[in-house]
């Protein structure tokens, strides 16, 4: 492993544990704002806060895996390791979201039946605004961290921290409500509980689908493919690039293309072609991009021809 790749798992692993560490106040400070204060939003947030600190440990766990060399039986490095990280991010706030949402709609319907449903403390408003604030700082230091190493999987722990945030926003409503409007709108909580159960199963949605379109090899963004066209282009005597195809290897690309040049140079200029095409690739995305360039001579009226016989 270079300097390079020990430097991005110390930067993921010491984002992470910050971020672990707002975790586990938020999720201590929920859990008992929630019981004593006798508020359902509350202790939905909690649930949300604990699945942060346990994909939390996800993270580490597969960026270390990510992170290690290529070996006899994964020549294309162990990057998908950050995907599967993504997948079970996605995979478990959708299952945390489903669960806050029936329990929310439970309570709202016992409310419509007759049930008088406890006005929640304003305990639990003072630590939905502290988790406002808190959760919104770790989404910042997180998501900055994530693209400066270009990590899906910590761009998605972050996301997960911001939702958090968004969550308390809901909770911090609905309890604030509850607390003004008195006994009769103490419903109020629960349908904030339902609430952060939207926000929860929208960002699950999302990275359950770029986790899937990495799996299934999505290509990479057609802007991203018109860069790697130009930066083709812009080298000396290539006259034409296709079959060009992408993908994602965890935080690296990947880039396969043909190109053409004329038949009459030589295998080493067209090999120093190649060379700074690829040079220039990794320039652009990363020393770990893996290239794969297959040059092949010009067409001349539609078919290839031999150049010693073009110029005879």
């Amino acid at each position: 492993m270079d300097e390079k790749d020990i430097t991005r798992e110390k930067k993921i692993y010491r984002v992470t544990l910050k971020g672990s560490a707002v975790n586990v106040v938020l999720l201590v400070a929920k859990f008992v704002a929630g019981i004593v204060g006798g508020s359902a939003a509350m202790i939905a947030d909690a649930v949300h806060s604990l699945s942060d600190f346990l994909t939390d440990f996800v993270v580490v766990i597969f960026v270390k895996l990510s992170a290690k060399p290529q070996d006899e039986d994964h020549d294309y490095g162990h990057g998908k390791y950050e995907t599967l990280a993504t997948a079970f991010i996605g995979i478990l706030l959708f299952f945390v979201g489903a669960m806050i949402m029936y329990n929310g709609a439970m309570s709202i319907y016992s409310a419509f039946k007759g049930e008088v449903l406890p006005v929640p403390g304003a305990v639990a408003l003072i630590v939905a605004l502290m988790s406002i604030a808190l959760k919104e700082w770790a989404y910042r230091f997180t998501v900055k961290v994530g693209k400066e190493v270009d990590s899906q999987a910590v761009i998605a722990n972050a996301w997960h921290h911001r939702t958090d945030s968004f969550s308390s926003v809901a909770t911090a409503a609905g309890v604030g409500a509850a607390l003004i409007l008195g006994e009769k709108w103490a419903v109020l909580d629960p349908v904030a509980a339902v609430l952060v159960s939207v926000f929860i199963i929208k960002t699950a949605y999302d990275l359950i689908c770029q986790a899937v379109g990495e799996l299934l090899e999505k290509s990479l963004p057609p802007d991203v493919e018109d860069r790697i066209i130009k930066i083709a282009e812009s080298e000396p005597e290539v006259t034409d690039i296709h079959g060009l195809k992408t993908r994602r290897i965890g935080s690296r690309i990947a880039i396969e293309m043909h190109l053409r040049m004329p038949g009459n140079i030589s295998l080493y200029h067209a090999h120093c072609h190649v060379s700074n095409i690829e040079d220039s690739l990794k320039n652009e995305f990363g020393n770990e991009t893996h290239i794969a360039i297959h040059f092949e001579p010009q067409k001349i009226d539609g078919k290839y021809c031999n150049p010693d016989e073009i110029a005879e």
